[in-house]
């Protein structure tokens, strides 16, 4: 059954903080040390903070027209990925009735009963104090807050408010994933300028089609869950029309780096390039569906795949082209 926004936000369950029951199931197993550490770096969700790092990285190139002073670039690294690890975890504790129902999450440490649903909270909320403070005291107080800033974003209005309630929530609960690109940039300069505001924008733009793209397979698995994402409550043909629009949105917005940032003719050569494949995935899908394709075969995960290496290979093209400038 497609839910409605207004019937997927009557439906949704409401989770408490804390689970008698769960801890139990938690507790039930001893485990190795080995095995217990494994499931707390499961709660940070690595392969998530990897994204993370391959758009604040570059941009700190950016910042510095070259190479960024050592350990301001390390400790950023170091402590943002303990912030991005800090709203996962907590993610993970809100959601863990979401991840015990769907395949695709079924495997995380919450839904195995690997780790205390308290423990996790604590986890969580301790990587977030440790990495504020870590970015404030090493290197300014403008990137701890703007991390901080995206810590409670995540956790607080995405995760507990907008995922459960609309079919937009990735599109505004994205702007958390968008601020490592001002965390960079205010790591090495203390402040802020519009070629930050620019990738953030790219950032902003890239996310909604590449989770939509992901959400397509694993429709049944939101529909399940009463996440009412876009896939679940409207046709195929709207999602991939949006996603359509915001490819072009995406490399439309890549392409201002160049006359904001003062680029060499590098950057916007490879933009161009890889903004053209982008689109040609996106548009490939709905040359799919007019063919009567559906569901699987409409191959949503072969975009969402390239949606990666489309942002990877446009950082990296933003890194390599500050050494020329």
């Amino acid at each position: 059954m497609v839910l409605t926004d207004k019937q997927a936000t009557a439906e949704q369950p409401k989770v408490p903080f804390a689970r008698p029951e769960e801890d139990a199931a938690a507790n039930a197993a001893p485990r190795s040390f080995g095995e217990v550490v494994k499931a707390y770096v499961a709660l940070t969700k690595p392969r998530i903070i990897e994204l993370l790092l391959i758009t604040t990285l570059p941009v700190m190139f950016l910042a510095a027209k070259g190479l960024p002073p050592l350990w301001t670039a390390v400790n950023t690294l170091v402590f943002g990925t303990l912030s991005a690890g800090s709203a996962n975890a907590l993610n993970c504790y809100v959601d863990r009735d979401i991840d015990a129902t769907m395949r695709r999450t079924r495997r995380r440490p919450l839904a195995r009963a690997q780790v205390p649903p308290g423990n996790a909270l604590i986890f969580g909320l301790i990587l977030g104090v440790l990495s504020t403070l870590g970015l404030g005291l090493t290197v300014n107080w403008l990137a701890a807050g703007l991390s901080l800033a995206a810590n409670l974003f995540y956790v607080l209005v995405y995760s507990m408010i907008l995922k459960r309630r609309t079919a937009q929530n990735i599109v505004w609960g994205g702007l958390a994933g968008c601020m490592p690109v001002l965390i960079g940039w205010a790591g090495v300069t203390g402040s802020l300028d519009w070629a930050p505001v620019v990738l953030f924008g790219v950032v902003f733009f890239w996310t909604p089609p590449h989770t939509w793209t992901l959400a397509m397979r694993y429709k049944e698995d939101y529909a399940a869950a009463k996440v009412p994402m876009l896939p679940v409550v409207a046709t195929e043909r709207r999602v991939v029309l949006e996603s359509i629009a915001y490819t072009w949105a995406t490399v439309a917005c890549s392409l201002l780096l160049w006359p904001v940032a003062g680029t060499t003719p590098i950057y916007p050569a490879v933009a161009a390039v890889l903004g053209a494949v982008c689109l040609w995935e996106a548009h490939a899908l709905l040359t799919r569906l007019n063919a009567g394709k559906t569901g699987v075969d409409l191959r949503p995960m072969r975009f969402f795949h390239w949606s990666n290496a489309y942002l990877a290979l446009l950082f990296l093209a933003v890194a390599i082209d500050s050494m020329f400038v």
